[in-house]
């Protein structure tokens, strides 16, 4: 293909490599979905890929390949798809290295790679002291940083870790580094997950959890599978989920804040099983207070690694909605809400304020208040487009679901708050970058 790509589809097929191959694949697997197996679904042979990522195509095709395109890129229309990407792209969505994929692939096989290698002879503790204030700056500023800026610290502050710990065969300065180095890669995870690279994230989550088991530090093994259980339930591995919460919960050795986080991580994965039952029990247990039990990684770092009132409210008001429970779902927004309100204003994290606004808004659609939907939006519109993560995106993307429902056909503020999903989730990261497995599933 050339370097200047003449329409949409182009542009959107070079940013996810998809070679012809790859296309296909998907274009088949997405018809079997949208019309089952069927011998008259639509195809695309190599010679019509080309015209269509070419700009030769006169018209558009057929309606089901349109709806087929249309699925396969969620938030363009076919028309948009076959146009010039001048004609669709804003030239004031801020524009994203269409490389970070590669980079963030890379990244995640080294430190996975590299999570047993040891080296070299000795370094200062002091050097590991600076490394160590590094990664809790990192850890506890997270909330304010765009997830591209946050993944080029984390790698940046990764570099620097594997770097002294190759220069080192004292025992306990390389348990030190194996540590900081699994908190970094679990900082790197959920940037890749903010992203909307599952995949990577995964694989960052499973290393910072082979450096906790191998150091024998529970509390990061402990947010490593808490981690590993939320990426299983947006990819749609429910059952995974699960799993990976339960042994969580199993180590000892956690503070109240691990396994509130954790409990609540439990809520989501048995939601998304239909098991409301357990969904509600776990919901209970992680609200219920402590023990005064703390550790050195979920309090003591903190940050990224603590689970805050507010963050909690948060999680299990999604989990209330997706187990239909709009009163519950309603009342934990609020409470996350008023909670954010009440910190500093650095302190507040605009993932937060979107996720919960977005929640409150689904909670007022399903008791068909779309007045109060819109209001309960507001604070989404103010979210930069460079921090609308995953979460947000996800969230935004069930109202904008429900709202298509035939039964907001021609209503007028139902059509407005869609077009004003669709115009803010189009400039996010997770879209702008390019569509991944697991993100489309869920918005889908």
């Amino acid at each position: 293909m050339s370097s200047e790509p003449t329409t949409l589809l182009r542009l959107l097929c070079d940013r996810e490599r998809l070679t012809y191959r790859k296309f296909n694949e998907r274009f088949a697997l997405t018809g079997v979905e949208l019309f089952g197996r069927n011998p008259n679904n639509p195809t695309c042979g190599e010679p019509q890929f080309r015209r269509w990522t070419g700009g030769k195509l006169v018209g558009l095709p057929g309606a089901e390949t349109c709806a087929v395109l249309e699925r396969m890129f969620p938030g363009y229309t076919a028309a948009q798809l076959f146009a010039h990407p001048s004609e669709v792209i804003d030239p004031q969505v801020p524009a994203y290295d269409l490389d970070l994929e590669e980079r963030i692939a890379m990244t995640a096989r080294d430190a996975h790679e590299a999570a047993d290698a040891t080296a070299g002879m000795s370094i200062s503790d002091n050097t590991i002291d600076e490394l160590h204030d590094q990664v809790v700056t990192l850890a506890r500023h997270y909330h304010r940083l765009a997830p591209v800026r946050a993944f080029e610290e984390a790698e940046e502050l990764r570099r620097k870790v594997e770097d002294q710990r190759d220069r080192t065969q004292v025992p306990a300065q390389l348990q030190s580094l194996m540590i900081l180095n699994g908190q970094v890669a679990a900082l790197l995870s959920a940037a890749a997950f903010n992203l909307g690279y599952l995949r990577h994230a995964r694989t960052f989550a499973r290393t910072a959890a082979l450096f906790g088991e191998t150091t024998r530090f529970t509390p990061l093994r402990g947010f490593a599978d808490g981690s590993l259980a939320y990426i299983a339930y947006h990819a749609g591995d429910n059952t995974e989920a699960v799993a990976k919460a339960e042994r969580a919960l199993s180590y000892g050795g956690l503070g109240d804040v691990a396994e509130r986080r954790l409990h609540a991580i439990q809520a989501r994965a048995y939601a998304h099983l239909g098991d409301v039952a357990s969904a509600q029990r776990a919901i209970r247990l992680s609200e219920e207070p402590g023990r005064d039990r703390r550790d050195e990684l979920h309090d003591t770092v903190g940050g990224e690694f603590g689970f805050t009132a507010e963050r909690l409210a948060m999680s299990n008001s999604t989990t209330a909605l997706i187990v239909g429970d709009s009163d519950q779902a309603e009342a934990a927004a609020h409470q996350a809400l008023a909670l954010l309100g009440r910190r500093a204003p650095d302190a507040q994290s605009a993932h937060v304020r979107g996720g919960a606004s977005a929640d409150l808004a689904m909670a007022r659609l399903l008791a068909d208040d779309v007045e109060g939907a819109a209001e309960a939006l507001a604070p989404v519109w103010e979210i930069p487009s460079d921090q609308r993560m995953t979460g947000i995106v996800v969230r935004t993307a069930r109202v904008h679901r429900h709202l298509s429902r035939p039964a907001y056909h021609g209503a007028q503020l139902a059509g407005q708050i869609r077009e004003r999903i669709e115009d803010f989730n189009r400039a996010s990261p997770p879209h702008q970058i390019g569509p991944h497995v697991g993100l489309l599933a869920l918005e889908a």
